[in-house]
């Protein structure tokens, strides 16, 4: 198998990595960026690499910063794997996660303060520099008879979020991280010229994977933040950026600055190749404002830890709003009935469970082979997630099956096309729409509503029937709860299990 970074040395003068903190007024405060080319983090991630070859696992205190970035491309490098670890978790999911997957030592940036599970690791700190860790010379080199680790061993193993017990590690073979992220050069036209702005968390698949490890494979630079916000994403697309990366809830911010007139945001918004938004739904509201100020429209893609990605909008097709696309070049993707029956019909209205079969793929949930082999369905992973086909072969996400899945009087409704509703009205700022026993119905939809900051408040009648006349009637909310914000995780993602009934 080729070399997870091909390009870490062709170009040791090339941007690899850029950090900084820009403000929503678009200067950086009076200090730098950080600024790594490719020869400083090849020498810089060597020298880790070189300290922690033959390491089982190791953590890696996953910062916004590019101690992290140098920590992961260390490890892929010694063929270490690596487990990214939120700084922001609670004690007691940090104890599961460092107790279930073991790992010998915590890299971190030198001065990060490490709390009590990690602490008590032997630690190594990650250099911004070859050498800075001890090693004798600068721009130190990989042995040049190194071999490449097996293409099916693990490269990271990153958590779930545990929403139906405690959280598993997913075992990341190196062979999904390459496939992907050649995959998505596919399907984007991804190059080594492009710059990636985003500001995600670099825990996760989206923020690390695609984010870090995406423009280091096709020899680009990154972009990251430090911290989201509208004025920091125009100053770094002002600055050459090309591509970003964002969450919905990132998204929508920037479609709020767009309607209260920010001619800069627009324009620079209209300069980039590619805005990405991926992780859950974009609601279509904010994909028109969005369009209708720039010009330019957002690509969704679709995938989740195990498989890592599954389909992607292509940006020189047709505009697809509210779906992700068409099932990128590695992968097969079916629908199926409840009976596991694969479902034949591509007509936009007959909701099956996707499953995924490919390269791109998990091996095994760490220490749990039963959970492994119940996540498996003749070979074809089961996501859980429920959607619809249209004639072209596009997909549409309509929920989890878990949460998202209301089986209301007969009828099979996705939550995610009533939420898209809502949000059209101009009285809500956020929505969430869930299932509840109903002794009549089943289940009866539940719509739970943030109004509009500025302090309309519309009526449970309201908007049960802005909903029955825009979609049908049998999917009107039976029940309005009106909250002050909605549950999210650190990626914007609705924690619905946290949404009570009372």
């Amino acid at each position: 198998m080729p070399t997870l970074f091909p390009q870490l040395y062709k170009a040791p003068a090339r941007p690899a990595l850029r950090f900084g903190g820009r403000g929503d007024s678009g200067d950086s405060g009076g200090e730098a960026d950080e600024v790594i080319d490719y020869g400083r983090l090849a020498g810089a991630a060597h020298s880790l690499a070189l300290r922690i070859a033959g390491a089982g696992r190791v953590a890696v205190w996953a910062t916004p910063s590019p101690h992290t970035c140098v920590g992961v491309l260390a490890a892929l490098l010694a063929g270490v794997p690596a487990v990214p670890v939120n700084p922001r978790i609670g004690d007691g999911e940090l104890a599961h996660i460092i107790s279930d997957s073991t790992p010998s030592t915590v890299l971190a940036a030198p001065g990060d303060d490490l709390p009590g599970a990690l602490a008590a690791l032997p630690r190594a700190d990650v250099p911004l520099e070859a050498g800075e860790a001890g090693e004798p010379g600068t721009g130190i080199r990989y042995p040049a008879d190194a071999t490449e680790p097996d293409e099916n061993s693990p490269a990271l193993i990153v958590y779930t979020s545990g929403t139906t017990g405690p959280p598993k590690g997913v075992v990341l073979p190196r062979r999904a991280v390459a496939v992907t992220l050649d995959d998505l050069a596919d399907a984007w036209g991804w190059t080594g010229d492009d710059v990636l702005v985003h500001a995600l968390p670099l825990f996760h698949v989206h923020g690390l994977i695609l984010g870090v490890l995406g423009p280091l494979r096709h020899g680009g630079t990154l972009h990251h933040l430090g911290r989201f916000s509208p004025g920091g994403v125009t100053a770094a697309l002002e600055a050459g950026g090309s591509m970003l990366f964002g969450v919905p809830t990132m998204y929508h911010r920037l479609a709020e600055s767009l309607d209260g007139g920010d001619a800069r945001l627009a324009s620079a918004l209209r300069g980039a190749r590619l805005l990405v938004s991926g992780s859950a739904a974009l609601p279509r509201h904010d994909h028109e404002r969005i369009g209708a100020a720039t010009g330019r429209r957002v690509v969704e893609r679709y995938g989740m830890t195990e498989t890592l990605m599954i389909t992607s909008v292509r940006p020189d097709g047709a505009s697809r709003p509210g779906t992700v696309g068409t099932p990128l070049r590695s992968v097969d993707v079916r629908l199926v009935d409840e009976q596991g029956e694969r479902i034949e019909e591509s007509d936009g209205e007959t909701v099956g469970e996707v499953q995924v079969r490919g390269p791109n793929l998990f091996t095994e949930y760490l220490g749990r082979p039963d959970a492994t082999a119940d996540a498996f369905a003749g070979g074809w992973f089961r996501t859980g997630d429920m959607a619809v086909r249209d004639a072209d072969g596009h997909y549409r996400i309509v929920g989890r099956k878990s949460t998202d899945l209301i089986k209301s009087g007969g009828y099979k409704i996705g939550a995610g096309e009533i939420e898209d509703c809502l949000l059209a009205h101009p009285a809500v700022a956020e929505a969430a729409v869930t299932g509840e026993p109903d002794p009549d119905l089943g289940e009866r939809i539940v719509a739970w509503v943030v109004p509009a900051a500025d302090g309309s408040r519309p009526t449970a009648e309201e908007l049960a029937g802005y909903v029955a006349e825009r979609l049908a009637p049998h999917k009107r909310p039976r029940t309005v709860r009106f909250l002050a914000a909605l549950p999210r995780n650190d990626m914007g993602k609705v924690m619905k299990r946290e949404l009570s009934h009372g």
